[in-house]
This record gives structure tokens, C-alpha cells and sequence, in this order.
């Protein structure tokens, strides 16, 4: 069953295909694993900001809690190193995971990475659901942290290389979209466990991580392994049935034919690692490093670690709070939806600007507020109207990360490398973006306490740095198949002088060297 059909033109050949449930059913069972990622994300704040949870695990800082009282400083009410490790452990373990997932991936196939990804999280979900010892905890934590590295290192790479170029971008979000889905359905279980009477709702909460690890286990064994995975692995007739299944048409064999060249292509590279540091990929490098790093440094993932947290750290009380953070987690879904729509028509370039800017301008407003109400000493209060404008700053900001930095520091990456170090990028785009996110979360609440309202500050001035890079050195790459992304690097007034010409010959006659 088709939903149209579409031709996607470059080098002067026409790919014939349609777009079928078959391929839509693919991407969105795979992408089914971002909810693992989104789920702990939301989850964590949460459960930090619980009473029961904090009495049992983190006394000291519910103690310090209680006793900061209305004339204490607000900044610093919730400041722990062990505490903010339970939350950043997991990022530190997905990214050691996120190197050995890159081999697994590479040689035995995406669809394996993404089921040990499911399985490794189930297990961490159990350990945390029963937890009776802080080691406990963090052995939970970094076995959830494992299977976010492989999800993280697999599903990426999949959607991509299962999608059409010309619809590549809005299928490779729904690894996003689920993210966000994660967040949302995490704080409104946050949210209803708060209510348990008898304490325990922070171990339902942890527990139900494995709804959507046996998600990813069962959902692994309905998906088949990518056409290049396949080649790659040397199975060639699999490769076409499966090629001839997600496009649609018999008439495969002019893609096909590229994909056997991008095949024979990549086993040519016996070291990817060396490999991407060759100048002709300086492009790549440099961007699947960059991106990952700056998405981080938008705050975004302290917004969502710790929304409950930093609610409750500006005075609104735990029900306002976790309430707070679902208002949040909702506008983070819709407007990720929004990034769908608009990726394939508007372009990459115009979402990561005009996010950068709604970003700074929010970010600021937020720095001013808390600012005015706080100062420096974290002695104040906010009304109900100013935490409700202060709800709504943030909701506008993370409305303008999740349509730009959200899903487009997981797309671009994802879409600009070719096969043969295809799986050496996306595991330096993974471990920067565990590393950062470890970095971050485990120094945000010091931070918050040394930093005060100049937070906010620290966070848009990046957003700004990261908005200029953007402007200048990433070009658009809407429409754009793999195979041809390298003329639009040769045509780039910085880049182009990495780019060799016989990488634009490759691109035009020899397609299977970059082809998805």
C-alpha cells in the first residue's frame, strides 16, 4: 500500500519509489526507540524531586531542603553531587556503550544493536524498580545508560538509510518525536505516582522504564535489517527484497546497483576510526562533533532533567511543579511535530536559526525574571503571575529548541556521512552527546547555586555562538540524497576546499561511495 509515489533526482538518475506503509511501519517502530531515551530523561527530575525518593536515597539534601525554608537561598536548596550523579550517571555509561554499540552496529547489523539496546534497559529498569541501596541505584542507571548508547548509536542510522532522500528528514525525526513522546508520558507518570500514599511511587515511576525497553524487544524482531546492512554483511538478495519491500517497486535495480558500490565502497575501509580523519571528511568530522556539543549547551537537557526540580527550586510547590513539567513536555511534542512538517519544506538552515534566536531572546527574559525576583542571594518569591509567565518563557523556549536543536542535532549527523564511515560518525556524534550530557547534568545544580540567575545568561550566549556557526559553515540539505551531499560541501565557501574533485566525480558516476 502506497500513500504517493516520488522520484528522487541527483547525478542524473531517478530512483523510482513510493512511499508504502511498509517503510513508514519500519521507521516508526524503530524509532520507537527514542522513548528510551525521552522516558528516562522525563522520569529522572521527577523522581528527584520526590520526597520519598530523597528521604531514602539523599537525606542530606532533603534535609537542606526543608531547612533553606522561604528565607533560604533558592538557588541552592537542591545542590548534591551523589544526587545529580543517579541522573548523569546513566549519560556517562552511554557513552562507553556508544563506541563498542558503533562495532556491533557496523558488523552485525542496526536491527541486533537496537534489540541488546532494549534488552540492557529492561534490565536496568528492574534494578532501579527494586532498589534498596544507592549502588544499586547507580548499577540501574548505567545499565539503562548501555542501552540508551546502542539506541542512541542505531536507530539514527536506520531511519536514515531505510528513508527516501526526499522524505529522509521528516521519518528521521521520529526518533525525536518519540523522545518527546518519552518526556510527556514520563512526567504525567511522574506526576500520578506523586499521589501514591504509601511512599513507593518513585519505584513505579523507575520500573516503567521497561514498558518501553519490551517496546524496542518486541518491536526488533518485526523490523528487517537495512538494505546497506545487509550488503554490507553479504547478503545480497536479502538486500534487494528488502529495498524492493520499502520502495514500493520491483524497479529497484539503478539504486540497488549504487548501493552494491557503496558496499564494496565502505569494506575497502578496514579502520573508519583513521578514516574519518582524512581531510576529504573534515566536514563531517567536524560537524558530528560539533553539533552534538552545541545541542547540549542549549541547557535543553537541564530544562527536562530537572523541570520538576527547578520549579520547585523557584517556589512553586510539588503538585505545581510536576504539573509545570508536563505543560512543558507537551509543548516539546507539539512542536517537534511541527519540525516534521517543516524539515523537508523549509530546510534545516531556517528551523536551526530562527530556533537560536526564539532560544536567546527566551533564555534572557527567563535570566531577567528570576534575576529580579531572586537577585543574588536566592531570597525571594514569585507570585502566581510570574510563575505562569516564567512556565510560559520556558514553554517558548523549549518550542524553539524541539522544532531546531532537537531533532536536527540527530538528523544532520546522521544524513551527511558516507556508508564507509557512517558508523564511526554517528558513534562520535553519540559519545559527545552522552559525554556533554554527563558534563551538564552532573554540574548544573552547582552551577545553579554558584551562578545564580547568570545561568540562564551562561546558556544564550552559547545558543548565540552556535547560531553564528550555523549561519556560516552548514549548508542546506533538504532533498539532498547522501550520494550528492558531497557537491554541496565542494560548493560551500569553506568547505569546499576539503572536498577533492574526484569525490564529486565518485558522487555523480560512482554513487555507491556516499549512497545510503
Amino acid at each position: 500500500m502506497a500513500g504517493g509515489t516520488f522520484n528522487i533526482e541527483g547525478g542524473g538518475k531517478n530512483y523510482e519509489g513510493r512511499i508504502t506503509l511498509f517503510v513508514i511501519f519500519t521507521c516508526v517502530v524503530a524509532a520507537s526507540g527514542g522513548l528510551l531515551f525521552g522516558y528516562d530523561i522525563g522520569i529522572s527530575g521527577g523522581v528527584t524531586s520526590m520526597d520519598p525518593f530523597l528521604s531514602k536515597f539523599f537525606p542530606s539534601v532533603e534535609k537542606k531542603m526543608k531547612n533553606s525554608g522561604d528565607d533560604g537561598n533558592m538557588y541552592c536548596k537542591f545542590e548534591s553531587q551523589i544526587l545529580t550523579l543517579f541522573t548523569s550517571s546513566l549519560y556517562i555509561a552511554a557513552l562507553v556503550a556508544s563506541f563498542f554499540a558503533s562495532v556491533v552496529t557496523r558488523k552485525y547489523g542496526r536491527k541486533i544493536s537496537m534489540f541488546f539496546a532494549g534488552c540492557v534497559f529492561l534490565l536496568g529498569a528492574i534494578l532501579n524498580g527494586v532498589a534498596n541501596s544507592i549502588v544499586l541505584l547507580i548499577l540501574g542507571r548505567l545499565s539503562l545508560g548501555v542501552g540508551v548508547g546502542f539506541a542512541n548509536q542505531a536507530v539514527p542510522v536506520y531511519l536514515a538509510e531505510m528513508a527516501p532522500a526526499k522524505f529522509r528528514g521528516a521519518l528521521n525525526i521520529g526518533f525525536t518525536i518519540a523522545c518527546t513522546i518519552g518526556i510527556l508520558v514520563a512526567n504525567l507518570v511522574n506526576y500520578g505516582t506523586s499521589k501514591i500514599k504509601s511512599g513507593q511511587g518513585w519505584r513505579v515511576s523507575l520500573a516503567l522504564a521497561g514498558v518501553p525497553a519490551l517496546m524496542m524487544i518486541i518491536g526488533s524482531f518485526f523490523l528487517p535489517d537495512t538494505p546497506n546492512s545487509l550488503l554490507a554483511r553479504g547478503h545480497p538478495k536479502e538486500a534487494k527484497k528488502v529495498l524492493q519491500k520499502v520502495r514500493g517497486t520491483e524497479n529497484v535495480d539503478e539504486e540497488f546497483q549504487d548501493l552494491i558500490q557503496a558496499s564494496e565502497a565502505a569494506k575497502k575501509v578496514e579502520h573508519p576510526w583513521t578514516n574519518i580523519t582524512q581531510p576529504r571528511y573534515r566536514p563531517q568530522l567536524v560537524i558530528c562533533c560539533l553539533i552534538p556539543l552545541f545541542q547540549q549547551l542549549t541547557g535543553i537537557n537541564v530544562i527536562m532533567f530537572y523541570a520538576p526540580v527547578l520549579f520547585k527550586t523557584l517556589g512553586m510547590g510539588d503538585d505545581a511543579s510536576l504539573i509545570s513539567a508536563v505543560i512543558t513536555g507537551s509543548v516539546n511534542v507539539v512542536s517537534t511535530v511541527v519540525s516534521i512538517v517543516t524539515v523537508d519544506r523549509l530546510g534545516r538552515r531556517v528551523l536551526f536559526l530562527e530556533g537560536g534566536v526564539q532560544m536567546v531572546v527566551c533564555q534572557i527574559a527567563v535570566a531577567i525574571l528570576v534575576g529580579m525576583k531572586f537577585s543574588v542571594s536566592g531570597v525571594g518569591s514569585l507570585t502566581k503571575g510570574e510563575a505562569n509567565f516564567l512556565v510560559f518563557l520556558i514553554c517558548m523556549y523549549v518550542a524553539g529548541f524541539a522544532w531546531s536543536w532537537g531533532p536536527l542535532g540527530w538528523l544532520v549527523p546522521s544524513e551527511i556521512c558516507p556508508l564507509e564511515i557512517r558508523s564511526a560518525g554517528q558513534a562520535i556524534n553519540v559519545s559527545i552527546n552522552m559525554l556533554f550530557t554527563f558534563v551538564i547534568g552532573q554540574a548544573f545544580l552547582t552551577m545553579l547555586c554558584s551562578m545564580k540567575f547568570g545561568l540562564f545568561f551562561f546558556f544564550a550566549g552559547f545558543v548565540i555562538i552556535m547560531t553564528i556557526f550555523v549561519f556560516f559553515f552548514i549548508p542546506e540539505t533538504k532533498n539532498v540524497p547522501i550520494e550528492e551531499i558531497n557537491t554541496v560541501w565542494k560548493a560551500h565557501w569553506f568547505w569546499g576546499k576539503y572536498i577533492p574533485d574526484d569525490a564529486i566525480i565518485d558522487g555523480t558516476h560512482n554513487k555507491g561511495k556516499v549512497d545510503l
